[in-house]
């Protein structure tokens, strides 16, 4: 026990991308509420390093790592020190993500779909690859990977977004059957609409909309239960197969019309 904070050393511990804001800081919030420590990763380290001083979380219980998710090396360097200096993590969720709409038709917004991928996909590997393999010689951990109801159906101009979600979930079912009798655990949380920065221009009604705090209560049971694959709120599951379920036809029909995510330059 830390005299100084009242902190366990032994008490588990959580890396958090994506810390700084939104779903990703209210896991971590969640996470600090049930005692365990926190490695925290974004770009914006200030601001993360302020909010936990605004939570009153001394540096034996979370210490903030600056990186860009959308480089590799970045990512991976992170976790390099949070291995030194923490310990291998007992959690490691991957919430870092971008949610911006696109025009095929615009050369411009390829770029949005190189950046979207860049953060969604590969940030989210290059996250768990780091702690793989001492998790593995542990025999115990758990990977993280934050997905959406988007990859379900594709929605009219949201095509990066959607098509990284529904990357998210394939890649996190083909690392579960890698990792399968490994001891390490590989889960996927697939967001409805939560109400957090990337969801506050949404020009559209979003149904069953949650608080970042919501659904990080949520998950945080999800993920304690050892859950593969999850959707928050459960009714967004509900609606999410019956749209699986539409003929093309129909589905098209139902979203002709339907506001479209804001573009960048929007």
């Amino acid at each position: 026990m830390n005299a100084a904070d009242g902190t366990d050393a032994r008490a588990p511990l959580a890396f958090v991308t994506g810390a700084s804001s939104g779903i990703g800081q209210a896991l971590a919030a969640r996470y600090a509420q049930a005692g365990w420590r926190l490695a925290l990763v974004a770009r914006r380290q200030d601001e993360m390093s302020a909010w936990a001083r605004a939570q009153g979380l001394g540096a034996e219980r979370a210490v903030s790592y600056g990186a860009d998710v959308a480089q590799p090396d970045a990512v991976i360097a992170a976790a390099g020190r949070c291995l030194a200096a923490q310990g291998v993590p007992d959690v490691v969720i991957a919430a870092a993500g971008i949610s911006i709409g696109m025009d095929t038709a615009v050369r411009e917004d390829l770029e949005v779909m190189r950046e979207t991928f860049a953060i969604n996909n590969l940030g989210m590997a290059a996250t768990f690859h780091p702690f793989v393999a001492p998790m593995r010689a542990r025999g115990s951990g758990t990977l993280v990977g934050v997905a959406s109801v988007a990859a379900i159906r594709g929605l009219p101009g949201h095509g990066a977004y959607c098509a990284s979600k529904a990357g998210v979930v394939a890649y996190c079912e083909s690392l579960r059957g890698e990792l399968r009798g490994s001891g390490v655990a590989v889960l996927t949380l697939v967001p409805g609409y939560v109400a957090t920065p990337l969801t506050a221009r949404n020009p559209y009604g979003m149904p069953f909309l949650l608080s970042a705090a919501q659904f990080a209560d949520r998950a945080y049971s999800a993920i304690a239960r050892q859950r593969s694959y999850v959707v928050i709120p459960w009714q967004m599951g509900v609606a999410a197969k019956l749209l699986r379920l539409l003929p093309n036809p129909l589905f098209d029909r139902l979203l002709a019309g339907r506001a479209r995510k804001p573009r960048r330059q929007q």
